[in-house]
């Protein structure tokens, strides 16, 4: 069925577009909770299930990694099978897998529910971003939802370091995982009753089931060999097969999807100039902005001592600034343009990493480092809601999700090859005592973020971007 646009003065549209855009963020606040939430109870789910120390990094990655692989075909099964149905099944997914990652008493077992969430958030997050994009007419009302849908994102990221803090606290490792079980069903009933029906599937279009199985598979262990690798060594047989199949399946994909009647990328998308350019930010984005909670949570815990309640406090500032640089990003957009907006973005993150880099002591208040958390978290609220703004401009309703996929696919891709390199680098750096070569080699991280993110100004400089000028409403 053609798009319903939610627009200002439409008799009870505006109610209606209010409390979807609500369900929509919520959404991406779940998914956003979930990269972080669990770090904070990584020690007592390794002491509470036998995890030995190198594998309990399986709890994140097992997430991470499906997450990344699943991306592609997520969008385009939102194209296909329709945006609300996806929606809600993938929603279902993220509760059921939820559940069973807070009642089992299997380390394996919760990998594999961990697993199992980052399918549910391979559907959820394109299918999410394809009804915004739908939904809301492309100018000032769409601006507007992706800066609220940023809003959740963004503080998601930091939220759930301070959420899992007080569950972990109060209730144990387990609330980490139930605490998404109601959420999650309730955003598959409210769904169900806000968004407009997906309609009987037309039959001129299917899937691309070879190109789609050869694009997962070697997005997938990409994303493995890059999680895997630092541990295992890049020279060992599990990383050399990694990078073999890898290479081996996306050089399938590429062949089947230039023969393909029907592809899972469509040629038009990839050489669709404002979504590629999108696709380069959103991967220097993940790089750099993603980053710094992993390196700010070892800062905190472990240069400084804190606990779990007290380094979710630490991170409350973090996310409160960020939701308001998606809000000030929004409304950049309709006086300077999403290009000058961005490369704004960029230059305050890159100014925001060098004063927290010099900052960060061993012993030194948490409020000499806020300069540098502010300026941070205004430019990634900022630059993460332009991104997206710049990834949905232009592109038809029924592609939407797949060039969701695509974008969402390169700031997985993006983060996880930044965040090895960063934790090599991290490694390298410090020497002496352990405790100094730790704080050394995190502040080598995040002054590395802000040397990246200076060469992000010129680059997005370089992207021709058109001006918007609509007024936010």
């Amino acid at each position: 069925m053609p798009p319903v646009f939610f627009c200002a003065g439409e008799g009870s549209r505006p109610v209606r577009a209010r409390r979807s855009l609500l369900v929509l963020a919520l959404a991406q606040l779940v998914i956003a909770l979930d990269y972080n939430i669990v770090y904070v109870a990584l020690p007592e789910i390794g002491a509470g299930l036998g995890f030995s120390p190198h594998n309990l990094q399986w709890v994140v990655s097992a997430y991470v990694v499906t997450t990344g692989g699943f991306l592609l075909l997520g969008g385009r099964t939102a194209d296909l099978l329709g945006r609300r149905r996806t929606f809600v099944a993938a929603a279902l997914v993220y509760a059921g897998s939820s559940l069973v990652g807070g009642v089992t008493e299997s380390a394996w077992m919760l990998v594999a529910a961990r697993a199992l969430q980052g399918v549910g958030g391979s559907l959820l997050f394109p299918a999410t971003l394809a009804l915004i994009n739908t939904l809301y007419a492309e100018g000032p009302a769409r601006n507007r939802a992706l800066a609220v849908w940023g809003a959740a994102g963004a503080g998601g990221l930091c939220f759930g370091s301070l959420l899992g803090g007080v569950l972990v606290e109060a209730f144990g490792w387990p609330s980490v995982f139930f605490v998404n079980v109601p959420v999650a069903a309730g955003l598959a009933w409210a769904g169900l009753r806000l968004f407009p029906a997906d309609g009987p599937r037309g039959g001129a279009r299917r899937f691309d089931v070879t190109g789609a199985l050869a694009a997962t598979g070697g997005i997938t262990l990409f994303v493995f060999l890059l999680v895997h690798a630092p541990d295992a060594g890049w020279a060992s047989p599990s990383a050399l097969l990694s990078a073999a199949l890898s290479v081996t399946l996306l050089s399938v994909f590429v062949l089947v999807e230039t023969r393909s009647r029907d592809p899972l990328v469509p040629a038009r998308l990839c050489a669709h100039r404002r979504l590629v350019a999108a696709m380069a930010i959103t991967a220097l984005y993940s790089a750099t902005f993603s980053s710094l909670p992993y390196f700010l949570t070892l800062y905190f815990q472990n240069v400084r001592g804190y606990g779990a309640l007290a380094t979710g406090l630490a991170f409350l500032v973090p996310a409160v600034v960020t939701a308001l640089g998606t809000q000030a990003g929004a409304r950049a957009v309709a006086r300077v343009g999403v290009r000058a907006m961005l490369v704004g973005g960029m230059a305050l993150g890159a100014a925001g990493a060098a004063a927290l880099g010099l900052a960060l002591t061993g012993d030194g208040p948490y409020v000499l480092l806020l300069p540098g958390i502010v300026l941070l978290g205004l430019g990634q609220g900022a630059a993460w809601t332009g991104m997206w703004i710049v990834a949905a401009s232009g592109i038809a309703a029924d592609d939407q999700g797949v060039a969701s996929g695509m974008a969402s696919t390169a700031l997985q891709a993006g983060g996880a090859v930044g965040l090895a390199l960063l934790i090599a680098l991290s490694s390298g750096v410090g020497q002496g005592p352990s405790d100094e070569a730790l704080l050394a080699g995190i502040r080598g991280a995040v002054f590395a973020v802000a040397a990246v993110l200076c060469c992000g100004v010129p680059l997005t400089l370089t992207l021709t971007l058109r001006r918007t000028t609509n007024a936010v409403v």
